[in-house]
């Protein structure tokens, strides 16, 4: 089935796995942050899972590098918000570290697959 070729992606595994723990990090963030922040974090983190996605479906090398660039510059604001966030004191040191870690990670295996778009892992 085709829907499972995405599944088996090494970096659509990591960025599903890095969209659920900023859903669950987000979770504790005052109240004010609901429709900033947290709302952006979740759609950022989301939009990087999910256009990888639609660039491992789509068929062409051409639309798959063009799919993962828009999840790398998802992952981009999305690393920009989670340092807001660790500065405003919403992330502690020990979660920011390991989310910034997963996103620079990442971002690394996009990049790769942008140079040669049928290697994405």
């Amino acid at each position: 089935m085709a829907t499972n070729k995405f599944k088996k992606s090494i970096v659509w595994n990591k960025s599903y796995q890095l969209t659920l723990n900023v859903y669950k990090m987000t979770i504790v963030f005052p109240k004010e942050e609901k429709y900033g922040l947290v709302s952006q974090m979740r759609r950022s983190s989301r939009s990087v899972v999910a256009n990888i996605s639609e660039g491992l479906l789509c068929g062409t090398r051409k639309n798959l590098a063009n799919f993962m660039t828009m999840a790398r510059a998802s992952a981009g604001e999305l690393e920009t918000d989670l340092m807001l966030s660790h500065d405003l004191g919403y992330l502690d040191k020990a979660n920011y570290a390991d989310l910034l870690d997963k996103v620079s990670e990442i971002i690394k295996i996009l990049n790769s697959s942008i140079k040669t778009p049928y290697t994405a892992n």
